[in-house]
Order: C-alpha cells, then structure tokens, then sequence
C-alpha cells in the first residue's frame, strides 16, 4: 500500500508539472493523437520533471499491483489528484475551499477503509482470450483519441480523459498478466500501446478545453473498469467479511477525487512584472 500511495504522490505531482507544460507549448493539429504537441511539451523543463516522476510512479505502481487488489491500487492512483490539489495550494498558490480540504479528507478515509479491507491480490493469471481482448481495448483506446479530435472542446475534453484513463486501465491489468517477458503475450504489446496512447491523449486534453472534464474521466476510466477486471477474472478478494467496507472505502476514495477534479487545471500564466 505504501508503493501505492507513493505512486499518487509521484502521479500527482507530476500532472501539476505537466498541465502547465502542456498548456505552455504551441498549438497543435488539435488531433487527440498529435505527437508533435508531445515533443514540443518534453522541450519544457517542467514536463521532463513530471515524465521522471511518470517513470518512478510506475515502478512503483508494478509493485503495489505484485502485492495488491487491482481495485485497491486504482483507488490509491486516483487518489493522486488529492496530491495535485495540496501540492497546487502550496506552489502555484491555488486556494482551496473548506469544501476541497473535506475532499481531500474524504480521499483518505476512502483509502485507509481500502488498506484495512483489502486481501492479497488474486492467484488468476488470465487466459489468452482475456489478454487479446485487453490489447484490442488499447487499440481502441488508439482510435478513439484520433476520432475526438474532431469534437467541439468541452466534449473532446470528456472522451480524450476517459480514453486516457482506459489506456492506464489497461496497463494495470496489464501489469497483473506479464510475468517475465514473453513476446508472445500480447498483454506485453497492450502494455505498451496502451500506456503510450493514455499520454498521448492525456497530453492533447492538458492542452485544450475542459482540463477538468478530462481529469474527472480519466479517474473514471481508470478505476471502475480494472477493479471489476481484477475481482471478475483475476481473483481479487477482501479480507473475510469485509467486503463491504472496501466497496464503500472504493466508492468513497473515487468520489473524493471526483471533487478534486479541478486541479487538473493549471492556473492561467502570471503576467511577467514591469522592471
């Protein structure tokens, strides 16, 4: 659960850097699939800063997923947006209501309920069929960032975030049916294309319309989908007679964070003081 947590830190820190990266950089073709605004925002200190912390937050988010329950794991990573709330307070100077404080709280009373419900994670492996079905989703995911960019801005900014958080659902399943490399296993590729089009398409939402549409589906398309994989299929279960609390302290984490959804937003550039 610790390797849980530090990897919200380590996401929500990032996305702050990010956002602002993004935002910063030149306009692109406006595709949800445009490569060129993902160089062009790596041109940015800030965002090189978030892809080092990405990279972190991802080693640990492998070991959370080798001890934990998917669903626990999903509920801690959208937990990251608590994180970019208080680090977005601290730096960037970004008021929070008493109402977001709450939130906040609420986020963590969600994960402590998750930490005292959860059991080890499922002995299941996955069958083969469970594995193509889980890169053909990252494929989708693929296509479907391509056809949004064609979406007027407050709905574009709802599909690319929920595609996006599909394609780091789908690295977290992923993640449970690799073991060893093996290029025979199509859940190595669906890794892979999965998680480079939830950045691509992540990138494009930062940059345009409604970040915190994008961010609200993004939490959703990351949680709900895996966690119901992981119990489903894979053999995740609660520790006896506890079930009920993780399914509340799932609800309640999520829902927390869906309150937070905001500081996806980074705040308009300050204008440069007069000499």
């Amino acid at each position: 659960m610790m390797c849980a947590l530090g990897a919200a830190i380590c996401f929500g820190t990032a996305s702050v850097l990010q956002a602002m990266a993004a935002r910063a950089a030149e306009p692109g073709t406006g595709s949800g699939v445009d490569t060129a605004l993902l160089l062009r925002a790596a041109r940015q200190w800030r965002y090189v800063l978030g892809l080092g912390l990405d990279a972190t937050g991802f080693v640990l988010q492998i070991i959370a997923l080798k001890h934990l329950p998917i669903y626990a794991v999903s509920a801690a990573l959208a937990a990251s947006l608590a994180v970019t709330a208080v680090v977005s307070a601290r730096l960037l100077h970004v008021r929070l209501s008493g109402a977001e404080w709450g939130a906040v709280a609420v986020v963590c009373a969600g994960l402590a309920m998750l930490g005292l419900a959860s059991g080890e994670e499922g002995s299941g492996t996955g069958t083969f069929a469970l594995k193509l079905g889980l890169l053909a989703l990252a494929g989708l995911v693929l296509l479907v960032g391509a056809v949004a960019g064609g979406l007027p801005d407050r709905s574009r900014a709802l599909v690319l975030g929920l595609a996006a958080g599909t394609g780091f659902g789908v690295v977290e399943v992923a993640v449970r049916l690799i073991d060893g490399i093996s290029f025979t296993n199509p859940a190595v590729y669906a890794l892979l294309l999965g998680g480079g089009s939830a950045f691509l398409l992540l990138t494009s939402a930062l940059q345009r319309g409604s970040v915190t549409v994008a961010t609200a589906g993004m939490v959703l398309g990351e949680t709900i989908g895996p966690a119901v994989v992981g119990v489903v299929w894979l053999g995740d279960r609660t520790r006896e007679g506890l079930a009920w609390l993780a399914v509340l302290g799932f609800a309640v984490a999520v829902a927390g964070a869906l309150a937070l959804a905001r500081f996806g937003e980074p705040p308009p550039p300050s204008t440069p003081a007069r000499a």
